[in-house]
């Protein structure tokens, strides 16, 4: 993928409407949903089957979306589910799938 494609983020996804959530954190946004999508990695999101983006936000550090993610992991379900942010059709390259 091309540098232009790489998107720090915490992420989350989820198997299906209001169904079970997985929060994640990477460096490369479209191939880190590529990836949970293909199943390449053994882990919740493929034993749950989290593949569909339902929230992101960006970071300009690592570091940043790292604690962003800690706190999310620590949020109530309900809170996850409101998040200010949803995943816009603006976003096509994420949306694939």
């Amino acid at each position: 993928m091309a540098n232009e494609d790489r998107i720090i983020a915490v992420y989350l996804l989820a198997n299906r409407k209001n169904g079970t959530l997985y929060t994640g954190v990477t460096s490369n946004l479209v191939q880190r949903i590529w990836q949970h999508r293909e199943g390449l990695y053994k882990g919740f999101s493929k034993k749950w089957g989290c593949t569909r983006l339902v929230w992101y936000a960006t970071h300009d550090e690592i570091s940043r979306a790292i604690s962003r993610e800690k706190s999310l992991k620590s949020y109530r379900r309900a809170d996850k589910m409101n998040r200010k942010h949803p995943v816009r059709a603006a976003s096509p390259l994420l949306m694939l799938g």
